[in-house]
């Protein structure tokens, strides 16, 4: 499918295409239903805004299990580029029935690993009767340190290290509504 935008021209390749995302959802969502068809409890998908809001409302079309949905908004950046290495939540899960939730993170890219093992541990202090994550693209080469050998539940693809947006993730705000995920132009976020 042939995809134009003011915003492609900014695009040195695409990554992931519109295809591949829609195979990657269908896979992922079946992999839930099974993991979950005869589990106790509640299945809440939860969306780390704002990157991860086209690929849970992807995902969430295509499981058939019963299913809620609910958010968080955390950030670790200390510009649009650099991780900051603290997690800031800025909205916060506020649910009175976390102990019957089987809550499965979703996210849209993991790099160093630190959001979603701090959420993990997080959400379970607090009570939820389970804990699982998932990701669109995983960027394993990126992992800081402490967080070697996290690896989501539920993934999509391994990409490389390039800096990437479109399909929800972002540079400066945009470029989310691209429908596929592509490598960014260095000199488009160097100009600084």
């Amino acid at each position: 499918m042939t995809y134009t935008s003011a915003l492609t021209k900014d695009i040195k390749e695409i990554l992931v295409s519109q295809e591949e995302i829609d195979a990657i959802t269908t896979r992922i969502a079946a992999e839930i239903d099974r993991d979950y068809k005869d589990t106790d409890g509640r299945l809440l998908l939860l969306c780390i805004l704002k990157g991860s809001v086209v690929f849970m409302g992807d995902l969430m079309k295509k499981v058939t299990l019963p299913v809620e949905i609910d958010f968080m908004k955390v950030s670790s950046y200390k510009d649009g580029t650099v991780s900051s290495g603290r997690i800031n939540i800025l909205l916060d899960l506020h649910r009175k029935d976390l102990s019957e939730c089987n809550i499965i993170i979703i996210e849209d890219i993991i790099d160093s690993g630190r959001t979603l093992s701090y959420l993990v541990n997080y959400l379970m202090i607090n009570g939820a009767r389970s804990v699982k994550t998932c990701t669109l693209l995983d960027k394993p080469e990126r992992r800081h340190e402490d967080c070697k050998d996290f690896k989501p539940d539920y993934f999509g693809r391994v990409i490389p290290d390039e800096f990437v947006v479109g399909y929800g993730l972002d540079y400066a705000e945009q470029y989310r509504a691209l429908p596929f995920v592509g490598i960014l132009k260095p000199e488009v976020y160097e100009k600084k």
